[in-house]
């Protein structure tokens, strides 16, 4: 607890973490905040599951973009244009009762999120003393996910009571808090981004992110529909309510995954751990496919999100093990921009599986996404061969630094 005290006793610490909170927790509403909105105004969880893909399709559309910027230009001007932008049309689209108009404004508001999560980061670095990088860097990470198990929460709960027209409201007025203080702070208007390499080369010719976007296809795919047959399984059995259960024990348990992840991390190699961590999501994710939305569906989502939670740790090791110097913001960007579109198309797809089908039939092909992208990596392990060592010291921090969402 020491450390804890002594880092909050560091200036600009207490800023970094207040200011970006709010933005964070708008993240962490706004799918379902979405969902909702569109599912209410056009009783179709079909358009649900469109307007929640156009979302993430047109967010990932721009995430290689927003990143490769920041790279070169830094955060001030991005965020002061992105942020009101953003927070505009989130507001139009809550005032929007037509599909058609819902569906464009669901797509635009993609194409204008701030990347908040990607522009803190970096900050930390030259906010806190390098022998403090370590117990900041686990501030930020339970900081950030405690924000996306709080958002769905409070979206879900709005929604469905008397006050369902405001969850929109309430992102666009965290975004608009959030976002304008972080870009107001000394710290991110005074940020340089990382010098490349000298071997920098672009990344879509690097042989391991092109596997890994490989790889990103699938779990893109599957998480989308993810997203969307959860929330469409609760309504079709008529408990909403549980929808925010489900995510925020996912939420909780994606936390205490990634502390347990950090402490076998320096005994064995991160490509060697993600591996056999990627193995075992995908035997829990099974158990997900076959519940039922109550206190089955609840238990299996702990389960699958403690293991994601240690996957992510491992990811990102490989990540900051293979990537080129002078990428730590665009490397991310492109591979969501990726990942995010097939997203996309899941969430699109999962509406519809969801409410012609079946639920669980969505939740089954997520399971047969993660054995898909389990396979891809044990095949293309040479490509990441580098990420086969035990992680230095810098590549720890690092990778418990975007150990995340990393499209927004």
């Amino acid at each position: 607890m020491n450390r804890y005290v002594a880092l909050f006793r560091i200036p600009n610490v207490w800023v970094l973490v207040l200011t970006c909170f709010p933005a964070r927790v708008a993240y962490g509403m706004v799918s379902l905040s979405i969902f909702f909105k569109v599912e209410q105004s056009t009783g179709s969880i079909s358009s649900a599951g469109l307007a929640l893909g156009l979302n993430a399709a047109s967010g990932a559309l721009t995430a290689g973009i927003r990143g490769s910027v920041m790279d070169k230009y830094g955060q001030k001007w991005p965020l002061r244009i992105m942020v009101p932008t953003y927070a505009t049309l989130t507001i139009a689209l809550n005032l929007a009762d037509a599909k058609a108009t819902m569906l464009t404004l669901a797509f635009v508001m993609g194409l204008s999120a701030p990347p908040i999560n990607l522009s803190v980061r970096p900050l930390w670095k030259i906010v806190v003393p390098e022998k403090d990088l370590r117990t900041a860097y686990a501030v930020d990470s339970s900081i950030m996910n405690f924000a996306f198990v709080v958002g769905p929460v409070i979206a879900t709960s709005l929604a469905l009571s008397r006050f369902s027209s405001s969850p929109l409201f309430i992102c666009a007025a965290l975004m608009l808090l959030g976002g304008i203080s972080l870009g107001m702070t000394k710290v991110s208007r005074n940020w340089i981004p990382e010098t490349k390499g000298a071997d920098y080369q672009p990344l879509w010719k690097h042989k391991p992110l092109q596997l890994l976007m490989i790889e990103g296809c699938f779990i893109g795919f599957g998480w989308g529909l993810f997203d969307v047959a959860v929330p469409a399984f609760t309504t079709i059995e008529k408990v909403p309510h549980m929808t925010a259960w489900i995510f925020a024990a996912m939420g909780v348990s994606n936390v205490v995954g990634g502390l347990l992840a950090g402490l076998v991390s320096k005994k064995t190699s991160s490509l060697k751990a993600m591996r056999r961590t990627y193995g075992v999501w995908f035997f829990v994710s099974i158990p997900m496919a076959l519940s039922y939305p109550n206190w089955t569906m609840i238990i299996a989502g702990a389960f699958l999100g403690l293991v994601g939670g240690a996957i992510q740790v491992f990811y990102w090791e490989v990540m900051e093990a293979i990537r080129p110097q002078g990428s730590p913001t665009a490397m991310m960007g492109w591979l969501w921009s990726v990942e995010g579109t097939l997203m996309a198309v899941g969430s699109m797809a999962g509406g519809f599986i969801s409410e012609h089908s079946s639920p669980t039939i969505a939740l089954s092909i997520t399971a047969l996404c993660i054995g898909a992208g389990y396979l891809i990596l044990a095949l293309g392990k040479s490509r990441l061969i580098a990420a086969d060592r035990i992680p230095t010291d810098d590549e720890d921090l690092a990778a418990m630094k975007n150990n995340a969402n990393t499209n927004q």
